[in-house]
């Protein structure tokens, strides 16, 4: 059917409207952490991103089957193991919890289901057997390889050439291979290392083979939507629609939705250069919310770097948005009240957080502006409403801003001359006179910005650093 999502789908290099097998169901895969360390800020971009996608997708089908797996075997994962001197399951099942506390501080709802590599190897072992049985598979020194030449579609979802795919491909050229492009579908384990018994002896999948059967276990032989970061364009999506289409010959995916990448201060993160960020080491600098915020802040497509500035903006941000609501924390938010519909209309537009945080300004404005207790019980729930699609808003005001202010750091100072901050209340008094209230959240902000929050009192508008507010 067609919804008003329009999504931009890399396999077309455009934005379409979102077109699924069903009227009253969507099924969004999206590929998860491999478990050997706790999750860094690049790894929550997509749990976050595509936690708005499926929160948006719930609004228009009555069905949403929403996967994404967990990798839970892995060299790295067994390299681990063995330096811990453990069963990779010690390593896996405690990096599986920390995963879930941390993406549920950001606020991430679980995923409907949630398929582990090591419980899918019968499901594996029968795919791979179907793609030896139809040429597409063959068997050589203890390996089972894709032979790439098979699948003459190779290569359109990256756009690359088959010489670039070559120099890019995460394979090793072994003797066994048929093309150096061929790539790893079942390898041998040696005693030390976990394995499973099958027709080809006793070893573990390749990476690609394990999303491919895990799809085709929970949601079919062709999905909707398939999502990620944008470093999996190549090869591991590749490998799983050749997998898939040659596997089953029918289309793998509709819509293939890819989140750009994270960077810290310019620069890519890497162990080399220690700046890499991990989620729960960010949490003691800001609740998991404003978090969250920072990372909407920028479209999924655009590469989003993070850096102090950025999360400062966004803790700012929420105490602005916090301020608001806990003013009218003693008003019932009206009845039968739904999200705001420019706001709806941003994020069925390719998933416009940026313009939907926008507007989530604006409707601050409506609520702060509102003259009577219906007026402002009406703005209150559309406030809400359009917040919860977001995954932001949901906290009781009071109790967010004090773990606002309890996280605050050294940032949260206040960095202008008295005779500044009072010409700025001033020019945002004046704006409020006017009714420009678009230009009186800016300059509130604008205040926000440099650690200063305003409070709209009988005698006038006072200010005071941020640190001094919510005790």
């Amino acid at each position: 059917m067609n919804s008003p999502i329009l999504l931009h789908n890399t396999l077309s290099r455009a934005k379409a409207l979102l077109q699924t097998e069903r009227p009253d169901r969507v099924t969004m895969y999206v590929c998860g952490p491999t478990v050997y360390n706790f999750a860094h800020i690049g790894n929550a971009r997509p749990a976050v991103v595509f936690d708005v996608l499926s929160r948006l997708l719930h609004r228009y089908y009555p069905q949403v089957i929403y996967a994404r797996n967990i990798t839970d075997v892995d060299d790295k994962i067994n390299t681990a193991a063995e330096e811990a001197g453990v069963p990779i399951s010690t390593i896996t099942n405690r990096f599986i919890e920390a995963y879930h506390e941390d993406m549920n501080a950001l606020g991430v709802q679980p995923p409907d289901v949630e398929p582990r590599v090591t419980e899918h190897i019968p499901a594996i072992i029968e795919l791979i057997g179907i793609l030896i049985e139809r040429g597409h598979a063959y068997f050589e020194q203890d390996h089972v390889l894709f032979h790439v030449a098979s699948y003459r579609d190779y290569g359109h979802l990256s756009g690359r050439k088959t010489e670039d795919m070559i120099a890019g491909a995460r394979v090793e050229v072994a003797p066994y291979k048929r093309d150096p492009m061929d790539f790893v579908l079942w390898k041998p384990s040696v005693s030390a290392q976990p394995g499973w018994d099958s027709p080809w002896g006793y070893g573990r999948p390749g990476w690609h083979v394990e999303c491919s059967a895990m799809i085709g276990k929970h949601l079919g032989h062709t999905i909707d939507i398939h999502g990620g970061g944008q470093d999996l364009i190549f090869p591991h999506h590749e490998n799983e629609i050749a997998q898939g289409t040659c596997a089953h010959g029918t289309l793998y995916c509709r819509t293939w939705v890819h989140n750009s990448f994270v960077t810290v201060d310019g620069q890519k993160m890497s162990k080399s250069l220690g700046n890499v960020l991990l989620v729960r080491d960010l949490l003691q600098q800001a609740p998991g919310e404003a978090i969250r915020l920072a990372l909407l802040s920028t479209h999924y497509r655009h590469p989003l770097d993070w850096n102090e500035r950025r999360l400062t903006s966004a803790r700012q941000m929420l105490t602005s948005f916090y301020d608001s609501l806990a003013k009218v924390e003693d008003i019932s938010p009206a009845d039968n009240v739904t999200a705001d519909t420019q706001l709806m209309a941003a994020l069925c537009n390719d998933l416009n957080t940026v313009l939907a945080i926008t507007r989530l300004h604006q409707l601050t404005t409506e609520l702060n502006s509102a003259t009577t207790d219906d007026m402002r019980a009406e703005a209150k729930a559309r406030l809400l409403a359009s917040g919860e699609i977001l995954g932001l808003l949901q906290q009781i005001p009071q109790l967010a801003l004090r773990e606002l202010q309890e996280t605050a750091t050294k940032e949260n100072v206040v960095c202008m001359e008295p005779a500044q901050i009072e010409a700025l209340i001033n020019g945002r008094n004046e704006a409020r006179q006017q009714r420009d209230f678009t230009r009186a959240d800016a300059l509130r902000d604008e205040l926000a910005a440099s650690g200063i929050i305003l409070e709209d009192t009988p005698q006038g508008t006072i200010w005071r650093p941020m640190a001094e507010t919510s005790q």
